[in-house]
């Protein structure tokens, strides 16, 4: 399935005018506080009504304001996770799941079971919200809206309230999600690390509008992009595939198109796909083929292009096949080396660069 999304509103002085067509997989509505992501959210929902606007998902139409079509958001068949869970309080926490099944169209109904196993929450089904972590209590309320039999997953900020190592146990339940609901995913979000992991589309917003749209990898190397490049965290994200396991060694060798990396060990059995970003600062770059250095990884590639990040420094965008890896490095750097665009370097990556999600 495929969303369409056309809307034009304002609140006082802030005006949101955007448009995008998020297709099937995780579509994360990314950028400051404010840009206008949940609003976004809301509309298609049901529960804003844009000034204008048009929302579809394949042939079904949601809203179409220049043909008086506004489906209440019970027909939307919407499931909506908030940042807080939203869970009623006074009931069970299979009860409350069972409350999402209710509201489901009729048709078959969805396997209570297979969801409860999916989310890891069979233990906790007698028990009350208020005795749950933050983390329980949100993939609680994914089950409830994924017993809905949802037509699309509407995701606002879901684990921005939760600490580091709640954030930590419930993104394996996303991305379980992604996997294995195949219904369209709409997932607003300010952390980075949460769009690498989870989103195969970007809709890149600012200001109540859409500054960029495409899929992750394509859109983080981009060094046009400021909401991007001038993070201090820019960089590339790299979809790789898990090759082996060297216990003796401590490491692990991933492959992505364009080459391969030596990290320390990773909990991924060979075969797992995962995705990573390796950040521009940690990326050297060399004209020759170094020796006698601890990093593990020397990817050959090509200059691309070479853009300013700074008073005195560069991004070097450098290709490895085809896949693009970005380098921060300094302008006087790039004068001892002689990078030009075409020239022939190899990106040196210290396997300890990158973060374990």
């Amino acid at each position: 399935m495929t969303l369409e999304v056309a809307l034009q509103h304002s609140f006082g002085p802030f005006a949101l005018d955007c448009a995008f067509v998020a297709p099937p997989g995780v579509t994360a509505l990314f950028g400051p506080s404010g840009a206008g992501k949940s609003s976004v959210l809301l509309a298609v929902a049901g529960l804003l009504r844009p000034r204008h606007g048009r929302i579809a998902v394949d042939e079904i139409t949601l809203l179409d304001t220049a043909h008086r079509i506004d489906l209440r958001p019970e027909r939307r068949r919407c499931g909506v996770v908030f940042q807080d869970a939203r869970l009623f309080p006074h009931l069970s926490v299979e009860t409350n799941l069972r409350y999402g099944a209710r509201r489901a169209p009729p048709g078959p109904a969805a396997d209570f079971g297979s969801i409860v196993e999916l989310l890891g929450i069979g233990a906790l089904l007698a028990r009350r919200p208020r005795t749950l972590s933050g983390g329980e209590r949100q993939r609680v309320a994914l089950g409830r809206a994924l017993l809905a039999r949802p037509r699309l997953l509407l995701m606002d900020e879901p684990l921005a309230a939760l600490d580091a190592p709640r954030r930590n146990e419930i993104i394996p339940y996303l991305e379980r999600i992604r996997d294995e609901a195949r219904i369209p995913i709409l997932y607003v979000s300010h952390a980075l690390d949460e769009v690498d992991r989870l989103a195969d589309t970007l809709v890149l917003m600012d200001q109540g509008r859409v500054v960029a749209t495409g899929p992750v990898e394509a859109l983080s190397s981009r060094t046009d992009l400021p909401q991007l490049a001038g993070r201090r965290d820019a960089g590339s994200v790299l979809r790789c595939t898990v090759l082996r396991h060297d216990a003796a060694r401590g490491l692990s060798e991933l492959a992505f198109a364009g080459g391969k990396l030596l990290l320390p060990l990773r909990p991924e059995p060979p075969g797992a796909a995962l995705r990573l970003r390796l950040r521009a600062r940690d990326v050297a770059v060399a004209i020759a083929a170094p020796a006698g250095i601890s990093s593990h990884n020397a990817i050959a590639c090509t200059v691309r292009a070479i853009a300013p990040a700074g008073a005195h420094e560069v991004f070097v965008a450098l290709e490895a096949g085809p896949t693009t890896i970005l380098a921060r490095i300094t302008r006087d750097a790039v004068s001892t080396l002689g990078l030009v665009p075409g020239r022939t370097a190899y990106a040196l990556v210290k396997s300890t660069a990158f973060d374990h999600g």
